[in-house]
């Protein structure tokens, strides 16, 4: 998903036709399946954006943005909660 964060409004809370919101992709950038970049942010060249990745902020050149693996817990008799 590519898109829009927010959309400035006027007096009337009428969405301002002609601003910027979408993302910038920079060349090169290979972004998997399932990621959501939004507002106007730049994505640098060479990126890459990993599958279920949230991208809301700038990111330079050459970026890896990489889900964590995901970690299992287990809780004996409420220990750790």
């Amino acid at each position: 998903t590519l898109g829009a964060k927010s959309f400035p409004l006027d007096e009337n809370g009428n969405p301002i036709k002609g601003i910027p919101r979408h993302p910038i992709v920079e060349d090169d950038v290979v972004i998997y399946a399932g990621a959501t970049i939004l507002g106007r942010v730049t994505i640098g060249k060479g990126s890459v954006i990993g599958g279920n990745v949230w991208v809301t902020n700038d990111l330079p050149p050459y970026s890896r943005v990489l889900q964590s693996k995901a970690k299992e817990t287990t809780f004996t008799h409420g220990a750790g909660i």
